[in-house]
């Protein structure tokens, strides 16, 4: 019955026409996501701190989890060493679960923000040591062009490291906006994993690939 529930979600954010209504559908969905998530064997909140963890050392932040959700990837990060991460999110009521997040009897999140990808963002130039994202390039959800105001807003030598979904990798005109990028000198290439499964129990076909560009 969770599985059902999962995908029918799924199928509800991914058909989502407008930010009002992705938003909606992520209300309605916030206080079930992470047990329906999980029986689908979501993996990208937990995967991509492998790729902070390469490319950022320990300590060194602030780190923005751009598209927190309900703040997965955060206590996990906590765990791993890193002390100072901000979180943006379009659902109050994902960023309501995110702040309720503990790592070591402490919020898990530094400071948490109403925001959505592809419009400006609240935060300084040069402000983060890296950013990383997974789970919202993807169907429906966030413009390629975000990633101008995600690079404004990290440091030089630093890093942006996030997923795209397979299916929108082509249609929204990503290699577009990496070229743009590269081209203007914002950020060179560092790593591109092969395309995996981002759920290792349901949706086979649902394919991603892990970018890391360092920031210029």
């Amino acid at each position: 019955m969770t599985f059902d529930k999962a995908n029918a979600a799924l199928d509800s954010v991914y058909s989502a026409e407008t930010p009002e209504a992705l938003a909606k559908a992520y209300a309605e969905w916030a206080a079930t996501y992470d047990s329906e998530t999980a029986s689908l064997g979501y993996l990208l909140p937990f995967l991509i701190t492998a790729w902070v963890a390469r490319h950022v050392p320990a300590g060194e932040g602030p780190l923005l989890d751009a598209g927190c959700g309900t703040g997965l990837s955060g206590p996990s990060l906590k765990a791993l060493g890193y002390g100072d991460i901000a979180g943006l999110d379009l659902s109050d009521d994902m960023l309501k679960i995110a702040g309720s997040r503990q790592a070591n009897g402490k919020p898990a999140y530094s400071e948490l923000k109403k925001a959505m990808l592809g419009d400006p963002l609240p935060w300084p130039d040069d402000h983060f040591r890296a950013f990383f994202s997974t789970g919202v390039f993807t169907i429906g959800h966030a413009p390629a062009e975000g990633l101008h105001e995600l690079v404004r807003i990290t440091k030089s030598g630093g890093h942006a490291i996030f997923t795209v979904r397979d299916q929108v990798f082509e249609s929204g005109g990503f290699q577009a906006v990496f070229d743009q990028l590269r081209q203007a000198r914002r950020w060179r290439p560092v790593e591109e994993s092969p395309w995996f499964r981002c759920y290792a129990i349901g949706d086979p076909d649902a394919l991603v690939k892990t970018f890391v560009f360092e920031v210029m």
